[in-house]
């Protein structure tokens, strides 16, 4: 016990070897992710319902398709849960290369599937892989290994935070080709985050911030329907019948809601009324059948899991496995950010965006992955012993010195990034 105790990467070697148990996994995180996935089946099912009846003849099609996505997902939360740490933390530079592989492939004619305009999907015979959710997780994988290893450049540096934003940036351009604007904006600002956490100076923070705000106005004034979209977000019933239909349909499901809501299956948007109701705007028909109680339950149940995943990444560094405190920080931004984002959209405080609410949309690709995270963040939580538990005062001394030890750079701009 105490050479774990004292060597927290031994920690990580010997006692993980082993098969993931319950005994040290987070149970509120495990118990929040079930909560959600099981709300958000019924709140696709209640949305899809009569869509899916018209459109395709089956009222449950879109039920059983995200049911087997949720199926795939939690046998996605154990698959990870039982990979040591360590081969991801390895295989960063790896999972970057085939993050841009995927970005470029999905460009590719005749590859990629085009639909409303955007090419975002590789189609895999039943399930359609959304290139865009599989890269978020590969570079929060990447960005993490990355201050481990260039943790001291990256505090003493602009080169050292630079580099890494070379690649994030470069991978943002290959996802506004597709386009997808709404995915740029998340993975930027979580690996900002990530940044921030990792130390950088707070002024090279604030620059890069400032230039990349910049950047996301010059995009927004220079693509018409980008344009469209902050006008419309800005005043809604200006045009309700056209270009604000969506979002004033949205607008009216969450104020039909009252206190209590219609009732599961009692809501009138969904008939028709609001677009793609079961997919960027879930969260619109839940506050309308759940009402503003079933709101806060949803926001809560969000909040939770931001939370934990912040106290498994501080965790994460009493044991001294700055890998897993700085992937741990960038999954619970990652996913806290795209809910706040997507519940802003469906209340018209953020302009619309097509970005799913984690494990609840309909989405396979964004349901598999995000399932994933949450199995990376049960593991860390299975190698730290648990998010609620106390670390002994050797491990905070072993810690402190093991954060204190800089790493080398090399030369090369790739090599440099790894």
């Amino acid at each position: 016990m105490k050479n774990i105790l004292n060597m927290p990467r031994k920690f990580a070697e010997d006692k993980i070897s082993k098969s993931v148990c319950a005994e040290g996994l987070d149970s509120v995180m495990i118990m929040v992710t079930l909560a959600l996935l099981c709300l958000g089946l019924v709140m696709i099912t209640s949305a899809s319902i009569t869509v899916a009846d018209r459109q395709i003849g089956s009222p449950f099609y879109y039920l059983y398709r995200q049911a087997g996505a949720a199926g795939l997902g939690i046998c996605a939360i154990f698959i990870v849960a039982n990979i040591r740490l360590v081969h991801w933390e390895k295989s960063g530079m790896a999972l970057l290369a085939f993050a841009f592989f995927l970005l470029v492939l999905v460009l590719i004619p005749g590859i990629g599937k085009t639909v409303n305009g955007s090419t975002r999907w590789i189609p895999m015979g039943i399930l359609n892989l959304q290139v865009s959710e599989l890269v978020k997780l590969f570079l929060l994988i990447y960005v993490a290994g990355y201050l481990v290893r260039h943790g001291e450049e990256v505090r003493s540096s602009v080169w050292g935070f630079i580099k890494p934003m070379i690649m994030i940036g470069l991978a943002c351009v290959l996802l506004l080709l597709e386009p997808d604007f709404g995915a740029s904006v998340v993975i930027m600002l979580t690996a900002l985050g990530m940044m921030f956490l990792g130390g950088v100076r707070f002024v090279q923070f604030t620059s890069f911030l400032a230039l990349f705000g910049v950047v996301a106005g010059l995009l927004v004034v220079s693509s018409p329907y980008r344009l469209q979209r902050l006008t419309t977000f800005i005043n809604p019933w200006a045009d309700p019948f056209d270009s604000g239909f969506q979002l004033t349909q949205s607008l009216i499901a969450i104020g039909s809601g009252g206190l209590t809501g219609t009732g599961i299956g009692g809501s009138v948007q969904k008939l028709f009324y609001l677009p793609e109701a079961h997919t960027d705007f879930v969260f619109a028909i839940m506050a309308e059948e759940l009402g503003l109680m079933g709101v806060v339950v949803v926001v809560g149940l969000f909040a939770v899991l931001l939370f934990r995943s912040f106290m498994l990444a501080r965790k994460a560094e009493q044991y001294g496995n700055q890998f897993s405190a700085y992937l741990a920080y960038g999954i619970g931004i990652w996913l806290g950010l795209q809910a706040f984002i997507n519940i802003g959209v469906n209340m018209g405080v953020l302009p619309t965006k097509g970005l799913t609410l984690p494990l609840m949309s309909y989405g396979g690709s964004s349901l598999i992955v995000c399932c994933a995270a949450i199995g990376l963040l049960l593991r860390i939580s299975y190698e730290c012993g648990g998010a609620g538990q106390a670390m002994p005062r050797a491990g905070r001394k072993s810690a402190v010195r093991n954060n204190a030890k800089a790493r080398p750079s090399i030369r090369s701009l790739w090599e440099d990034a790894a």
